[in-house]
Order: C-alpha cells, then sequence, then structure tokens
C-alpha cells in the first residue's frame, strides 16, 4: 500500500495578541524593492484600528479583497495581474480574513509564479511551480482553510480548488482575538463548516486514526461552544480557532463528503457562500448522517438562526443539471461517503431530488 505523503503548513504561532508579531515573523522574508501584498477582507474595509496594526513598509500593497461572493477564477487572474503590471517580483502575500479571503491570498501567490490562469490549475496536483511567500491570518473560525491544501474557487465550468503540495501557507498566524466582532450568525455558519467537516471525515471511507483523532476533538470543541455555553466570551474563541484548525487537520488527511458535494453545486450555480451552503444543505441529510444532524438541529434551535429553505424552488431543468454536474464532478468526495460503487447509489435523479428539497 502507498500513504499519501501530504504537505503541511510550515510555521504555525497561537495566541491572543500574536498579530503583532506579523511584521517581526515576516521580515526575513522580505526581499529588496520587493512588497509583501496585504490582502485584506472586505469587511474590514472601514476598520482603522485593524489597518494600523498591519505592518505596511516602503511599497507594500493593501488590498480589499472583495469576498462578499465566492471567490471566482477571474477574480484571482485580475488581482495577479495587477500586482505583476505595478512590481516584477513580491516578497509574499499574507491574507486577512474569512476563509475567502485566505482562499484568495493561497490562488494569487499561485498565480504569480504560474503561467496561464486560474481555471488551468482547478484540480488535484496540477500546480507546477513553488508559490511566493505566503500568510494566513484567520478572522473567523471554521473553514479550516488556514491549514488546507485547496482554495475553493468558482471557474467558467465547475467549482473546485486548486489542490496541491504548493497550496498550503507557509505560516499562520492564529490569534483568537481577531475573531471577537464576528456577527454572530457568520460566527455559526463557519464554525458548522468546521463541524460538517468533522461529521464528513468520522463517518467517511477514507477515515483512519490520524483524521479520527483531530476530527473528533474539533467536533468536541464545536459542541462545547455552540451547544453547551449559555454565552460567547474569550474562550469561545479560543476554542472555536482550535476546532478550525483540528478540524483542517482532519479532512488533510481523509475527506469531506455529501453536504460538500452537494453545496459545491449550489455555489456555483447560486453564489451560495460556502459556510451557509453547507447549513443549507446537511440540514436535509438525516439519512446519511443521522446522528450529526440530529446534533446540528440542536445548535440551530439553542443559537436561534434561520437556515433558509427553498432556495432552488423554481429553477428549470438546465440549472438542476448545471449543479448535478458540477456536483457529481467531486468524486473524492462522493468515494469517501458513500465507498467506491457510489455512482450506484447517488443517481442523477436521487441528487435531483435531493436539491429539490432545498
Amino acid at each position: 500500500m502507498k500513504f499519501r505523503n501530504f504537505k503541511m503548513v510550515d510555521y504555525v504561532v497561537y495566541g491572543r495578541g500574536c498579530f503583532d508579531q506579523l511584521d517581526e515573523i515576516t521580515a526575513p522574508h522580505r526581499k529588496s524593492d520587493a512588497p509583501m501584498v496585504f490582502l485584506l477582507d472586505h469587511y474590514f474595509k472601514n476598520d482603522n484600528t485593524l489597518k494600523a496594526q498591519i505592518p505596511v513598509r516602503g511599497n507594500d500593497l493593501l488590498i480589499d479583497a472583495d469576498v462578499h461572493y465566492e471567490p471566482k477564477t477571474t477574480y484571482i487572474d485580475e488581482l495577479a495581474q495587477k500586482i505583476k503590471e505595478k512590481h516584477d517580483q513580491v516578497s509574499g502575500v499574507i491574507g486577512i480574513g474569512g476563509g475567502s479571503t485566505m482562499d484568495v491570498a493561497k490562488a494569487v501567490s499561485i498565480m504569480l509564479t504560474n503561467p496561464g490562469k486560474a481555471e488551468d490549475y482547478q484540480g488535484w496536483d496540477l500546480v507546477k511551480h513553488p508559490a511566493v511567500y505566503k500568510v494566513g491570518i484567520p478572522t473567523l473560525s471554521g473553514t479550516g482553510a488556514e491549514v488546507s491544501r485547496t482554495t475553493v474557487l468558482t471557474g467558467p465550468t465547475r467549482k473546485l480548488g486548486m489542490n496541491s503540495d504548493f497550496t498550503p501557507f507557509d505560516q499562520i498566524v492564529l490569534d483568537p482575538a481577531l475573531t471577537k466582532n464576528a456577527p454572530a450568525d457568520q460566527r455559526f455558519y463557519t464554525g458548522m463548516d468546521c463541524f460538517i467537516h468533522c461529521i464528513e471525515s468520522l463517518k467517511g471511507t477514507y477515515i483512519n486514526e490520524f483524521s479520527r483523532s483531530y476530527g473528533e476533538k474539533a467536533q468536541q470543541l464545536c459542541e462545547e461552544v455552540f451547544l453547551h455555553k449559555d454565552e460567547w466570551n474569550n474562550e469561545s474563541d479560543e476554542q472555536l480557532m482550535m476546532a478550525s484548525y483540528a478540524g483542517g487537520m482532519s479532512i488533510a488527511y481523509s475527506q469531506v463528503g455529501v453536504a460538500h458535494a452537494v453545496s459545491y453545486g449550489l455555489g456555483y450555480l447560486l453564489g451560495t457562500k460556502h459556510g451557509i451552503g453547507n447549513c443549507i444543505v446537511f440540514n436535509h441529510l438525516h439519512e446519511f448522517y443521522p446522528e450529526g444532524v440530529d446534533i446540528f438541529h440542536r445548535m440551530v434551535e439553542k443559537n436561534n438562526i434561520d437556515i433558509p429553505l427553498g432556495i432552488t424552488k423554481g429553477l428549470s431543468d438546465e440549472q438542476f443539471d448545471r449543479m448535478i454536474d458540477v456536483s457529481l464532478g467531486m468524486t473524492p468526495l462522493w468515494e469517501n461517503a458513500l465507498g467506491e460503487h457510489w455512482k450506484t447509489i447517488m443517481t442523477r435523479d436521487r441528487l435531483r431530488a435531493l436539491y429539490e428539497k432545498i
């Protein structure tokens, strides 16, 4: 048997206030006249307090990353081209924000050193050249984007990430203080992305003790935060940040499953954001993950969250077919969820019926 030798993040700093060490951490990676590019989540566009903490030096670029919608390959190409037009070389790319912003940072860093378009690298192990130095700094906890070897990108024909050994960050900065002001509903949706990762990993056919160890801890932390606490506090931010890290590590050596495979179709056609998309789908997956969905429903009720219903109502046959095509293209996810003969289980008709419920 051949075991997968996967790439992890090189350096991790964790602790409340560790964001203040960013200048010190990145200093050894600065090259003469080559700027650092800071991609800041548009959510912080008017947050002068946070912007003042970012160690912008000399000809560094501070760019507001537009992640109102799931990142598109065309947006990655646009950002990379703008940076190339201003500078022949950059010292690094630093993403500060939610999962989408970190995915943008990873993708842009790849496109600064690889030819062609971002859509050319949607798939597994297609990236040929190392990316520029890159740092991920999450301001939301749950996606696991800070540790994953992929991005989540919507291309012209599919929604699929750049899955490669050149995708993971070189450095991540895990500062729970950066997540303290996240809106409650967004915090929940992103936290549930982590919880759903864990359920899909732990119940999947790819499961192993490496993934189980991380997944069980991440699930425990999610339940502690969203089921057993009566109010949000600093400890909640710290627990959810570590749940996100552990959840991301869990799927690094296994895979996600039905919820993600189906939500990719929603994201591609309707632009549904990743976290809420997973919640919308998982809400209807009792036949696949009965215990996990029961816990999910309890967390939804306790936290007074409304999960949207009926979002596919009125779609045409052509639109359903496009979602189905995108979803069924996620072969590793379906294989992890249903086994090697998954195509005989998840037929187009069965998937259409599931989308119609949503």
